[in-house]
């Protein structure tokens, strides 16, 4: 029976790649490996790996990586250092194990450093979320380095299966599936408001905002990452408490470059705030459901991009993270500068107001979204099943030139 390999190192990763990890371990064709590594296994991450297996999903192994030096676990040497325990553990797990398909997620370094490790033993790759755009970030060199090491491809959108195609990758290979995260918009059932404020602890009744705010990698002009994070957190922070009228709940911060400076201050100054709340972590669920009851998504994260507009709850996008991306009509981008984020908040209010009042206006927006109709999983599941029946992959790809 042949082996599918499945790694998540972030909360929001496996949150969408659950309904896909769902499938695979329903079906009888292979044997499913569910790899946990990265930021799940960090107690100061929330040691999500526990959300994993409270959905009953049976982890094939842990595998840690992340670099905890006593000075510098929030730079960038860090990051390099995490990237070399990637290659190293997943190394050994692949040397050992040898599934006949990995499947990756997205763009984050140590996925980098995963598929260099399969690469070199031969290992074909699966590759999710790939031909975007977000030139504010690390990700988006990462993300087209991930393409060229990948076989089989599952963009979001026509556009982006278009670039990967660009990129010289065989069209018959580059599958436009739309994006997991809308099918877990449409099939999970969500949580009420009355349910989700006695699972999470802050007043859902009243009106509130979902924040995520990582830092910008390749920030330029504010000195270190490190120091450009904070400033605009400050600059964040600011806003917010512009707007005691509204509640925040707000979710922690990746582990990138200045993701740890980030955490710390908003530990810091929320303590003492009546109308913010900070969590390390609320799961697919908890997360998409206080989306969906929210007056408005802030901040840098891509489920403004992709899962709120779904939700017809407007985004205010801030900085250049994102920037590249294919955006709905709700996303409302600004600087990462405290009045231009008030003034983008009360716009986000306003739109939320009449989305509310106007069904046909919400009903436009949400027939115009561009990541899929829900079928996802579905789909790479039939792709898989075809490529798996062969007896042998022919791992030497050939650039395919445009004409």
């Amino acid at each position: 029976m042949k082996k599918i390999s499945v790694v998540t190192a972030t909360r929001a990763e496996y949150g969408i790649l659950k309904p896909l990890i769902r499938r695979l371990l329903a079906s009888d064709r292979w044997q499913t490996q569910v790899v946990v590594t990265g930021t799940h296994l960090e107690p100061a991450f929330g040691n999500t790996y526990q959300e994993i297996e409270a959905d009953g999903v049976p982890i094939c192994r842990k595998i840690p990586i992340i670099f905890e030096g006593a000075e510098d676990a929030d730079t960038a040497y860090a990051v390099t250092r995490t990237m070399a325990n990637a290659m190293c553990g997943f190394g050994a797990y692949f040397s050992e194990e040898h599934p006949d398909l990995l499947i990756l997620l997205g763009d984050r370094t140590e996925m980098l450093a995963i598929a260099a490790a399969a690469m070199n033993e031969q290992i074909p790759i699966a590759h999710l979320h790939g031909g975007e755009l977000t030139q504010g970030a690390v990700d988006d060199c990462v993300r087209h380095a991930l393409t060229k090491m990948s076989y089989l491809h599952f963009p979001a959108a026509e556009v982006y299966r278009a670039r990967i195609i660009q990129m010289g990758e065989d069209p018959s290979r580059v599958y436009n599936v739309g994006a997991l995260g809308v099918e877990n918009i449409l099939h999970e059932k969500l949580m009420t408001p009355q349910e989700l404020e006695a699972s999470v602890g802050f007043p859902a009744d009243q009106p509130y905002a979902v924040v995520t705010f990582h830092p910008v990698t390749l920030e330029q002009g504010a000195g270190s990452q490190q120091e450009a994070a904070v400033r605009q957190m400050y600059e964040l922070l600011g806003a917010m408490s512009a707007r005691p009228e509204l509640f925040f709940l707000i979710t922690k911060a990746n582990s990138d470059a200045g993701g740890r400076r980030i955490n710390e201050l908003l530990e810091r100054e929320t303590a003492d705030q009546p109308n913010m709340k900070l969590v390390a972590s609320l799961g697919m669920k908890r997360y998409l459901s206080a989306v969906k009851h929210a007056q408005f998504v802030l901040g840098n994260s891509s489920s403004g991009i992709i899962e709120a507009p779904a939700l017809g709850v407007p985004t205010v996008n801030i900085g250049d993270r994102q920037q590249g991306r294919i955006m709905a009509e709700s996303v409302i981008g600004c600087e990462p500068e405290r009045d231009a984020i008030t003034r983008a908040m009360d716009q986000a209010a306003g739109l939320s107001k009449r989305l509310r009042e106007d069904p046909k206006l919400r009903e436009r927006l949400l027939a115009h979204n561009p990541y899929g109709d829900g079928h996802t999983s579905e789909q790479i599941i039939e792709i898989l099943t075809r490529y798996l029946s062969q007896e042998h992959l022919d791992l030497k790809k050939k650039f395919y030139d445009q004409k």
